[in-house]
């Protein structure tokens, strides 16, 4: 049974920092590209950030570059988001999500594009 468990979100001041991790069971990452996706109340979906499965290559919405980091863990067979000097717009819920094989970086953005997603962490973030 092929599964995504997300967790780590949380409440945090403004300025403040979560790790978001994402566990991945009856699969091994090692092949598939991987999202980060939020979605805040009246908001559509967006990417925040995802990686390449060919060369590892990360990429960020521009929102989140300099303050976020998407990390692969093979060992662990997880992925993390680290995010730093968060801001109340960054509130939402977060998805984990993976595909495998190594769409086209347009696809990477589109969530459309994935198969598997986490249950979602809610992330806020306090003024």
């Amino acid at each position: 049974d092929v599964q995504l468990q997300a967790f780590g979100g949380g409440l945090v001041q403004t300025g403040g920092s979560l790790r978001l991790s994402c566990a991945a069971s009856g699969f091994t990452f090692d092949d598939y590209a991987i999202g980060w996706f939020r979605q805040a109340p009246g908001k559509e979906r967006e990417g925040v950030s995802c990686m390449s499965s060919a060369d590892g290559s990360v990429y960020y919405v521009d929102s989140v570059k300099g303050r976020f980091t998407i990390s692969r863990d093979n060992a662990k067979n997880t992925v993390s988001l680290q995010m730093n000097s968060l801001k109340p717009g960054d509130s939402a819920v977060y998805y984990c999500t993976a595909v495998r094989g190594n769409p086209v970086l347009s696809a990477l953005w589109t969530s459309s594009t994935y198969n598997y997603w986490g249950q979602g962490t809610q992330v806020t973030v306090s003024s």
